[in-house]
């Protein structure tokens, strides 16, 4: 991973880096695509894909229906409401 790589990930994630905390991810991120690039060299071609990793331990839960919220009560810590829900900043155009 290149520092353009890092900053751009950090730039999308809000974040401010210092110069030592890029070169400390820009390690961490190449070993993790490191190891990446060995399990490309196994052959899983013979493997079926798992969905669940255990199924039969899945616990489930049956839906009952229960009594809500308070509406004002759930808002009243909101940074900005609208017509009675939350409000939120446009994430696409």
């Amino acid at each position: 991973m290149t520092r353009e790589d890092i900053l751009q990930i950090a730039e999308m994630s809000k974040l401010s880096l210092s110069e030592e905390e890029i070169q400390i991810f820009m390690g961490m991120f190449s070993g993790v695509m490191g190891q990446v690039k060995e399990l490309d060299e196994l052959d899983t071609e013979a493997i079926e894909p798992l969905y669940f990793l255990n199924v039969k331990d899945k616990p489930y839960r049956e839906d009952v229906e229960e009594e809500s919220l308070d509406r004002a009560e759930v808002l009243k810590n909101a940074p900005e409401e609208e017509y009675g829900y939350f409000k939120v900043k446009k994430v696409m155009d």
